[in-house]
C-alpha cells in the first residue's frame, strides 16, 4: 500500500507528482499558480489563495510562524499581480501550548498585516489533544484584486525573456535549520521573511510585460524554475555566477551538504519578463529595500523544452531538476 511521505510536502518532485496525479484531475484544476485567478468582474479579476504553515521551530531568527503566515499569503496573491485585501486565519493549537507564545504570535500577525496593508477579517480555532500536533499550525486564505490588463502566468513565458531574481537565496531555510539544531554561523543567517506586494506594485507600474512571477519557497529556486519551464514548454538557462548566495548560506550549505538552489526562501521573487524591459525593471526594483540586490540571472530559450540548465562557474552546464525527497522538513 502506497503511503504519504514527508517528501510529498517538500515542494519538490514528489509533491508535484502528488498534486498532478491526484488533486488536479479530481478538482479539475486548470493552472497551479500561487493563487487562483477568478475572472469575469467588471473592474478586474479576483485572486484567491490558501496555505498552511507548520514550521518548526515556530520562532526563528528573523521571524515566527505568525509573521510567516501573513507574509506568505500576501506574497502568493502578489505573484499574480493582485493587491492583497483580506485574509482569514485558522489556528490548530495543541493542548498545553503556552498562552504567552500564542499572544506573541497573534501580535506578530497583527503587526505583519498592518505592514502589508491587508486585513485579517476572520478565522477559526481548534484545540487537539497533547501529542496530536506540534504546538501550533496556521491555515490562511487570502483574497485580492487584479487590475484590468494584468495577466501573469507561466503560459506567457517565451524565448528571449529574462529571468530576474530580487535578492539572495537560502536565508530562510538555513536560519530554520540552524535554530532547529542549535547551530550558529558567522556571519549569522537570518530569515528573509518579508511582504513583496509593494515591490510588485512598483514593478507593474513600471511595465506590464511581466510574464511570470513566483516566490521560491519550498523547493527553492531550482524547483520553482523547473515548474515554470515545464508549464511554459521553454528552457530556462541560468548563470551560476550571477545567482547571489550570502556567505553564511554558502558556508552552511557546504558544512551540511546542501545545495542552496533547493533551500527555501520567504522574501524574494522570481520574475520572467520581456527582454526589452528587463534592465529598466531591475533599476526600479533595486530602489525598494527588499529588492536592493536584484539581478538578472538568466534567460529563456526555446529548447530543450521543459528544462532548466545551469552554466556553472567552471564552464560546464548542469541540468537542474526539482527537489527530490525532503531536503529540509517543516520549513514553512
Amino acid at each position: 500500500m502506497e503511503r504519504i511521505l514527508l517528501g510529498h510536502g517538500s515542494g519538490g518532485k514528489l509533491m508535484y507528482q502528488l498534486i498532478r496525479e491526484h488533486f488536479v484531475p479530481k478538482f479539475e484544476l486548470k493552472t497551479l499558480n500561487d493563487s487562483a485567478v477568478l475572472k469575469g468582474l467588471n473592474k478586474g479579476n479576483i485572486a484567491f489563495t490558501t496555505d498552511s504553515y507548520v514550521v518548526s521551530p515556530i520562532f526563528f531568527p528573523g521571524g515566527d510562524i505568525g509573521e510567516l503566515a501573513v507574509y506568505g499569503t500576501v506574497n502568493d496573491l502578489a505573484m499574480v499581480g493582485a493587491t492583497p485585501l483580506y485574509m482569514t486565519a485558522g489556528l490548530i493549537l495543541e493542548e498545553g501550548f503556552p498562552l504567552d507564545d500564542l499572544k506573541k504570535i497573534l501580535l506578530s500577525m497583527s503587526t505583519a498585516a498592518e505592514k502589508a496593508g491587508v486585513r485579517i477579517v476572520g478565522g477559526d480555532t481548534k484545540v487537539v489533544n497533547k501529542g496530536k500536533a506540534d504546538g501550533i499550525f496556521i491555515n490562511t486564505s487570502g483574497i485580492g484584486m487584479i487590475p484590468k490588463g494584468i495577466d501573469i502566468s507561466p503560459l506567457k513565458v517565451k524565448p528571449s525573456d529574462k529571468v530576474i531574481l530580487s535578492g539572495p537565496i537560502g536565508n530562510h531555510g538555513i536560519s530554520i535549520i540552524a535554530e532547529r539544531n542549535g547551530l550558529s554561523f558567522n556571519p549569522p543567517v537570518v530569515s528573509d521573511t518579508a511582504p513583496l506586494n509593494e515591490l510588485v506594485k512598483k514593478m507593474l507600474r513600471k511595465t506590464k510585460k511581466i510574464h511570470a512571477m513566483r516566490d521560491p519557497t519550498r523547493g527553492g529556486l531550482a524547483t520553482t524554475l523547473k515548474e515554470i519551464a515545464v508549464d511554459s514548454g521553454c528552457c530556462i538557462v541560468l548563470e551560476e555566477d550571477l545567482i547571489p548566495v550570502p556567505p553564511g548560506v554558502k558556508g552552511a550549505c557546504e558544512l551540511l551538504g546542501l545545495d542552496p538552489l533547493y533551500v527555501a526562501n520567504e522574501g524574494i521573487l522570481i520574475a520572467i519578463v520581456d527582454h526589452t524591459v528587463a534592465d529598466a525593471l531591475v533599476k526600479t526594483m533595486r530602489k525598494d529595500p527588499v529588492a536592493k540586490d536584484t539581478k538578472i540571472i538568466g534567460e529563456v530559450k526555446d529548447s530543450p523544452s521543459g528544462m532548466v540548465l545551469l552554466k556553472t562557474s567552471i564552464g560546464g552546464t548542469r541540468i537542474v531538476e526539482m527537489l527530490s525527497g525532503d531536503q529540509l522538513p517543516r520549513i514553512c
